[in-house]
């Protein structure tokens, strides 16, 4: 067994505290314009259910977002600063009522822990505005086996140009 003497052990303590730093610092959207909106101006700036979702946190009713039905391509981007986030052909029905996709566009998404039922979940964000969009789970279909299960009200469909 390998022993660690203290001055090991704080140079690796001093490591790993780096590590969330540098983390940070690799973020592409770090000086995003949209993350200095004071939440007053984004209440302006919004649908009362976008803000309710993106800024609160809220979640809509299953079954109320007209983005269930929607079947055309081109993507969905987030409502709060028009990030695209998902394509529509990584769309499915999952059944659940809300819209769902199976991967997102890379780096278009920040994740973290949410606890507020009680077990641990995947929760996604904009990662240009921040604004919650829902949490990811790991009964999705193949490829991936992920389902993002969004909030309608906070995405917005950009139909593909013919």
């Amino acid at each position: 067994m390998t022993q660690i003497d203290r001055r090991g052990f704080l140079t690796m303590t001093s490591v790993a505290a780096l590590v969330p730093s540098a983390a940070f610092a690799a973020d592409p959207y770090a000086n995003s314009p949209f993350r200095k909106i004071a939440q007053r101006d984004w209440k302006k700036r919004l649908p009362a259910a976008a803000y309710n979702v993106l800024r609160l946190s809220a979640t809509e009713f299953p079954g109320t977002s007209p983005l269930n039905r929607e079947k055309r391509k081109g993507a969905f981007h987030c409502m709060g600063c028009d990030l695209p986030l998902f394509r529509s052909e990584w769309k499915f029905e999952s059944g659940t009522g809300w819209p769902s996709f199976y991967t997102a566009v890379k780096g278009a998404l920040y994740m973290k822990t949410d606890f507020e039922i009680g077990v641990p979940r995947t929760e996604y964000h904009c990662a240009q505005c921040l604004g919650h969009h829902g949490h990811r789970f790991s009964d999705g279909p193949k490829p991936t086996g992920l389902r993002y299960c969004s909030n309608g009200a906070a995405l917005k469909f950009v139909p593909d140009k013919a």
